[in-house]
């Protein structure tokens, strides 16, 4: 599958990637400003920003009326924000590309940031970190964050805190907007099936004016452990929420695809080692999973579960096993096969929709600044051998490197240390 990359004169990128079979095409733009790129004094403001780039523009100022556009047209459309980056896409039937290239670019290039909509949306936000206490699926996540990396960017929630976000202004928000949101740190990806030249015309219409502003680093992560660490939230809930991991390494690092199918075969699926164990052996939870998120500069490896109350010793207990196997056995050469396979297959189904592609592209483009075409990122994972996938276990599941979190009815952690070791 072929790309095409443009770097305008202001800096600002724009990927092409053509679909000409696709009955769709997506628009998508990418901005290096996340929560990482924050102060302990606008913690959340990415977020926020984000939420207030549909509240009106100078050439959209009704409130709702990018909305209503975007329906009219029969669009998907979403915005969000991560650590690293924020990103806003709408996709559409593929005549319809340039009407949403222009409503995308509107929003991003031209916010009002009316203080009356600010004061709406604050409590908007507040209900939404309000929804994410109430599901501790997703808080537990926000939790072992916190516990890797404590308060630095790195530990913050990207939601923010409520105390925080009643104070922001509007001032707050077009300092952000005016350090982040340039042309060095921006990237348009258009894929599915559109006019290369007249898409290339309308980008350079609107985004060719930009200044190129100074491009703003985050912070750099800083990593310290050297024992097990362990966090409770009490809540009285009908099961427990728990998220083990351990410390990794970034996006950069060589053994990202070795890692990504030791994922897959820990707890990658329904024929995962942990899935057979946790959920068809023991019966222990309806959800088991694990992974590798890998960043900028920091990563980690963990497994996520809602357990029995009952049975929450056992397993972590298994998880352990898992991780301890991981680094000793060579995987069976038929494990190994199909989880290559999931893996390949995956990426390959999600890339049949013009925003699964441009967010393939595009965010590898607005982190690395390198990208693997999908042949060339199958090809890596086909590569991986055994000794690959337990040499990376070998080296990143350790007792000084491990953490776990829970969400659930605890108040003392003493079980806990006793059994978290490998």
């Amino acid at each position: 599958m072929e790309f095409r990359k443009i770097t305008l004169k202001n800096g600002l990128r724009l990927l092409l990637v053509p679909r000409r079979q696709s009955l769709a095409a997506s628009v998508l733009i990418l901005v290096e400003a996340g929560s990482e790129y924050e102060t302990k004094k606008i913690n959340g403001l990415s977020h926020f920003l984000e939420h207030m780039m549909f509240k009106g523009t100078s050439n959209r100022p009704k409130v709702g009326q990018i909305s209503e556009e975007l329906d009219s047209l029969g669009a998907q459309y979403n915005a969000f924000t991560s650590q690293e980056y924020t990103g806003y896409w709408a996709k559409a039937e593929k005549h319809k590309v340039g009407k949403i290239l222009d409503i995308a670019s509107d929003l991003y290039l031209n916010p009002l940031f009316n203080p009356e909509e600010i004061e709406k949306e604050r409590g908007v936000i507040i209900e939404e970190i309000n929804m994410y206490e109430d599901t501790p699926m997703r808080k537990i996540h926000d939790l072992f964050g916190s516990l890797l990396y404590g308060d630095q960017q790195a530990g913050w929630e990207v939601s923010g805190k409520k105390e925080i976000i009643r104070k922001l202004k509007k001032e707050d928000f077009l300092g952000y907007r005016f350090s982040h949101y340039i042309p060095a740190k921006t990237v348009v990806v258009i894929a599915g099936s559109f006019d290369e030249k007249s898409t290339v015309r309308q980008v350079n219409a609107y985004f060719s004016r930009l200044s190129r502003g100074k491009k703003i680093k985050k912070a750099k992560t800083k990593e310290r452990q050297s024992k097990p660490n362990i966090f409770l939230k009490f809540k009285d809930s009908d099961q427990s929420h728990l998220v083990l991991g351990v410390r990794a390494f970034n996006i950069f690092d060589r053994r990202r695809y070795s890692v990504q199918v030791l994922g897959d075969i820990i707890g990658g699926g329904m024929s995962s080692r942990l899935f057979k164990r946790v959920r068809d052996e023991l019966g222990a939870a309806y959800y088991v999973n694990a992974g590798a998120d890998l960043c900028l500069d920091h990563g980690h490896f963990a497994v996520s579960a809602g357990v029995d109350h009952a049975k929450i010793e056992k397993v972590i207990g298994v998880v352990l096993e898992e991780f301890t196997r991981a680094g000793k056995e060579l995987v069976p050469e038929k494990e190994l096969q199909r989880s290559k396979d999931h893996i390949v297959g995956n990426l390959t189904l999600n890339l049949e929709t013009a925003d699964e592609l441009a967010g393939f592209y595009g965010e590898q483009e607005i982190l690395t600044k390198k990208i693997n075409a999908p042949n060339d990122l199958i090809s890596k994972i086909r590569k991986v051998t055994a000794e690959e996938v337990r040499g990376v276990a070998r080296s990143i599941f350790r007792n000084q490197r491990l953490n776990l979190a829970v969400i659930g009815p605890y108040k003392k952690s003493e079980t806990f240390k006793r059994i978290l070791k490998l």
